[in-house]
């Protein structure tokens, strides 16, 4: 792919000073981008220029640019994360575009996901979601069980660790027409409701996370399949349905 040639690009970014301020969609230019660079590396040649002229440069959120923390979260050309599967935007290449192509860069779009600037948003309400019932007792009285002697199932520990992959990233969000976080969600719940650990709190879990969700201003789920699809780490939409059963049982049992 090295011998591939550079690309030039135009770039139609949202710029938005703050959250009080009206956006807009605002054109650039970047040259001789090479291939086998990341998407956040074209952008942080874009800054580069941008700092160069004494202009302000484009805010975007990144942190370990390894797909492992979730902030790098962009809607490019209409689909979070960019045309790729099964990855973050730190994790996109430039070889999935063509030299000339144009290519729209926006933030999140959520009313639970307000813009503080650029293409940054404030994802802040899957933490509040998260404190409300993402913990679990532990038995401090001298008397503890080892948790690698409680057996497990296969299956459920397997279950458990993919719910457990979810990053928080919140392209769930932004793929769902209803901006709905049902998947992250259920995640969530499900990474501790298929472990013996996480049963303890599981109905207070469950209906306090739903309602902290739905307080946050999230939407229903559409029954559309288009969190699963792009969401970076693959989370099943089994999830949703257990944490309805969760839900119920809480709710009813």
């Amino acid at each position: 792919m090295s011998a591939n040639k550079d690309m030039n690009l135009t770039l139609k970014i949202w710029r938005q000073k703050d959250a009080q301020s009206k956006g807009k969609l605002t054109t650039y230019q970047v040259s001789n981008i090479s291939p086998d660079s990341s998407f956040l590396e074209m952008l942080d040649v874009l800054n580069e220029e941008l700092i160069n002229k004494g202009e302000d440069p484009v805010a975007f959120d990144h942190d370990c640019r390894e797909g492992i923390c979730g902030m790098c979260s962009l809607h490019i050309n209409g689909e979070p994360h960019g045309p790729d599967r099964l990855i973050t935007t730190c994790q996109l290449h430039m070889r999935k575009f063509k030299d000339g192509d144009t290519i729209y860069i926006e933030p999140w779009r959520a009313k639970a996901f307000p813009v503080l600037k650029d293409l940054i948003v404030d994802r802040s309400s899957f933490e509040r979601i998260q404190q409300a019932g993402g913990f679990i007792s532990v038995n401090t009285s001298g008397n503890t069980q080892d948790a690698n002697a409680i057996p497990i199932p296969k299956v459920n520990a397997d279950k458990a660790m993919d719910a457990a992959t979810c990053i928080g990233c919140g392209a769930c969000v932004a793929a769902c027409k209803n901006s709905s976080a049902m998947l992250f969600v259920s995640a969530k719940v499900s990474q501790f409701a298929l472990l013996p650990q996480g049963r303890v709190e599981a109905k207070d879990r469950v209906l306090n996370m739903v309602k902290a969700m739905d307080d946050e201003g999230f939407g229903n789920c559409t029954n559309t399949g288009a969190c699963e699809v792009e969401c970076p780490k693959g989370i099943s939409l089994e999830n949703i349905a257990r944490m309805n059963r969760e839900y119920l049982s809480a709710t009813f049992g």
